[in-house]
């Protein structure tokens, strides 16, 4: 028997009994996808005149987890000659390259397989079709009103064939794992040996913020179960250095996720995808040690500008236009930090081989897409979707842009937009006795959290604050003991809380909303709130 707040849970989110209790078996006809079926007999077709196969990837934890499932798949159904080839963030960007014509026709490639990208690249796979290499496309990204001529593109988001809406939501890594899927249906690959993909998918479906709906919620609930018992030496090696202890949504987004990530951002993916794919149990560690320390680099260098930018201090309202001599690599997260902290869209930009360059990030009505296009003028090059962008600028066009961009702000007339950033509580929670550890088991039943299945954020109203200390050797962390009308206490911890909340003494009466977490102290099990939001 569930507890009442699970069930309540379950209620306020609508979650059907294939949503709780998801089944493998019931995972959606890889068929549907357009082109997966071309896609599966082209690869047939390779593996039986022994041709040699080119895989080209993308820098990111999507692209880098794709790259290395779909070259298991290759190996899997036959093919013996395969290589990857991953694009430099730096030089290269997003997309394919003239770069990898060239490699192609040097290695005297037969067939191009892309994943996480290529369904904008008509000109690539033109040039390929010249030189008699064929191409087949996985991809989920959007795609134009027509296609690149190759053999087959398998991407969700065809705007000439219908997909189900489950299908829609699949990350790059899902798109190859749904190609693994029919090639086990058309007796290509064992049946079986498809699963142990599953941790990749999990990783990159997580990682790339895709939606947990239904289809995701298969393939990421059962690839936390392989991922448990992972047989890649790159990912047990990683996964001791990030000192995780229990799989969950959170340690892939928040541990596994940013140091696969750190390689592209800082230095190059290929370290990544080397460690994916080690086989040594030496070599991973290595690779893995590389990666952490790629990873401390990245959060020191972004911590930094975080701290450069407040010292001098923001400009009142509008869109924050921020520029330093910031690593390439961290922009993006330099932005999405900004628009986290001070509520409203910004630009983390930075001084490049003699341009600017920078990325965007936005929330609510104000899409970054449509400013791009109404500051084009001031601009050099760009583009992105609502709620991220890359720009870039010529040397000396930094104060056009910014006023540029703050004018098509303030011209939108846009009201109430932090509304999008509020936090929202499933559930009003009144006793924390309710709040159990019966509660806690229940939850874990919907591992993996992510994106359209967030950890659960419950409101505990009107508590009396009993104890308020700060923590940590800088002292930016809380703790608070809060006492309900019933007596009942719990302890609450905020990590890099607002400097407000320690103004709260004993006897204050706050609304704390929080989630969940299990502690363990000298073998005693009680549950943890961490706050997310306080008012009082």
């Amino acid at each position: 028997m569930r507890s009442r707040v699970f069930e309540q849970l379950v209620a306020a989110r609508g979650l059907s009994r294939e949503y709780l209790q998801p089944k493998y078996e019931e995972c959606l006809d890889a068929g549907l996808l357009p082109d997966v079926k071309k896609a599966a007999e082209r690869i047939r077709q390779a593996a039986k005149g022994g041709e040699k196969c080119l895989i080209y990837g993308d820098y990111d934890v999507d692209g880098v987890t794709a790259s290395t499932a779909l070259f298991d798949v290759l190996k899997l159904a036959g093919i013996t000659e395969v290589e990857v080839m991953l694009p430099n963030r730096f030089t290269d960007g997003y997309g394919m390259s003239t770069k990898v014509v060239q490699k192609a026709v040097e290695g005297r490639v037969n067939l191009v397989l892309t994943v996480d990208c290529g369904s904008r690249n008509h000109e690539i796979v033109s040039e390929l079709k010249k030189q008699g290499i064929d191409t087949v496309i996985t991809d989920h990204h959007e795609c134009s009103e027509t296609l690149p001529e190759a053999v087959a593109v398998v991407n969700p988001k065809r705007k000439d064939v219908t997909v189900p809406g489950e299908l829609r939501n699949l990350a790059g890594v899902g798109v190859v794992f749904k190609l693994a899927q029919e090639l086990v249906k058309e007796g290509a690959i064992a049946a079986g040996q498809e699963k142990w993909l599953l941790d990749l998918v999990a990783i990159g479906t997580i990682c790339d913020s895709m939606q947990l709906s239904l289809e995701n919620r298969r393939l990421c609930h059962y690839g936390l179960l392989v991922l448990e018992k992972t047989r890649r030496p790159g990912l047990r090696e990683l996964m001791m250095r990030a000192g995780v202890k229990e799989l969950s949504g959170e340690t892939i987004g928040f541990q596994i996720g940013p140091r696969l990530n750190a390689a592209g951002r800082m230095e190059s993916a290929e370290i990544a995808l080397k460690l994916l794919m080690a086989k040594k149990r030496t070599e991973a560690a290595g690779l893995a040690g590389e990666l952490e320390q790629l990873n401390a680099l990245r959060k020191k260098q972004q911590n930094e500008a975080m701290r450069e930018i407040a010292e001098r201090g923001l400009a009142e309202g509008g869109v924050i236009i921020e520029m330093g001599e910031w690593h390439e690599g961290v922009l993006g997260i330099i932005a999405g930090r900004l628009v986290e902290e001070y509520k409203r869209p910004a630009f983390a930009l930075a001084k490049l081989d003699g341009e600017i360059k920078g990325s965007g990030r936005s929330f609510g009505d104000f899409n970054l897409a449509a400013a791009l296009d109404a500051c084009r003028e001031y601009i050099v090059g760009g583009g992105g979707h609502a709620e991220a962008c890359g720009v870039k600028l010529a040397e000396g066009g930094l104060e056009d842009f910014r006023r540029a961009m703050n004018a098509y702000y303030e011209g939108l007339n846009l009201e109430d937009q932090e509304k999008f950033l509020a936090v929202k509580e499933d559930l009003i929670v009144e006793e924390v006795g309710d709040l159990s550890l019966e509660l806690m088991e229940e939850l874990k039943t919907l591992e993996p959290f992510g994106m359209g299945n967030e950890v659960p954020i419950f409101l505990l109203p009107e508590m009396r604050v009993m104890e308020a200390a700060r923590l940590g050797v800088d002292g930016k962390h809380l703790r608070l003991v809060v006492v309900d009308r019933g007596g009942k206490t719990m302890k609450l911890i905020g990590f890099s809380v607002p400097e407000e909340y320690f103004s709260l003494r004993p006897g204050d009466v706050v609304n704390a909303w929080v989630t969940l977490e299990e502690n363990v102290f000298r073998g005693i099990r009680n549950v943890e709130g961490r706050i997310v939001k306080l008012s009082y």
